[in-house]
C-alpha cells in the first residue's frame, strides 16, 4: 500500500521537476538554467557539509556527556535529506533542501519528525532493543 503511494508520489515530483526545469529553461535560456541547477546544487553541498558537521558535533557532545542526542540526531536526518534533495536536479527539490538546511527552517520539519515518531512509537511499529553490548 505505501509502496504505491510513495511510487505515484515519486512519480508526481519528477514530472513537477521537469515541468521546472523546462518552464526555467524556456524563460531563462537552457544553458543559464543549467548553470542555475550546478550553482544551487554547489553551494547546497557546501551548506550541506557546514550544517551536518554542527550536527555531528553536536551529537557527539551530548553523547559524551550522558544525554540523549535525539534533537540532534533530527537535526543530522534533516541536513542529510537536504543535502541529497539539493544533489537532485530541479528547482523544487532545491527549495525543500535549502529549508532542509538551514537551521532557522529546520525546525518546521523536525515538528513534523517528532509527531510522526511519536505514533509509530504508540503505536508499536516502531520499537527500540538494547545493542549486544548495552547495559
Amino acid at each position: 500500500m505505501w509502496i504505491r503511494k510513495a511510487g505515484l508520489f515519486l512519480l508526481i515530483a519528477i514530472i513537477a521537476e521537469l515541468a521546472g526545469i523546462i518552464a526555467m529553461g524556456s524563460w531563462i535560456g537552457a544553458w543559464p538554467t543549467f548553470g542555475l541547477l550546478l550553482i544551487g546544487a554547489a553551494l547546497g553541498g557546501l551548506l550541506a557539509q557546514t550544517e551536518g558537521r554542527k550536527s555531528w558535533i553536536e551529537v557527539r557532545s551530548l553523547m559524551q556527556s550522558g544525554q540523549p542526542p535525539g534533537p540532534a540526531v533530527l537535526n543530522g536526518i534533516c541536513v542529510i535529506a537536504g543535502g541529497f534533495l539539493l544533489a537532485v536536479p530541479g528547482f523544487l527539490s532545491d527549495i525543500v533542501g535549502i529549508t532542509l538546511l538551514l537551521p532557522f527552517t529546520r525546525p518546521l520539519y523536525k515538528g513534523f519528525m517528532y509527531v510522526w515518531l511519536e505514533r509509530k512509537f504508540r503505536s508499536g511499529q516502531v520499537r527500540v532493543f538494547r545493542g549486544p553490548f548495552g547495559r
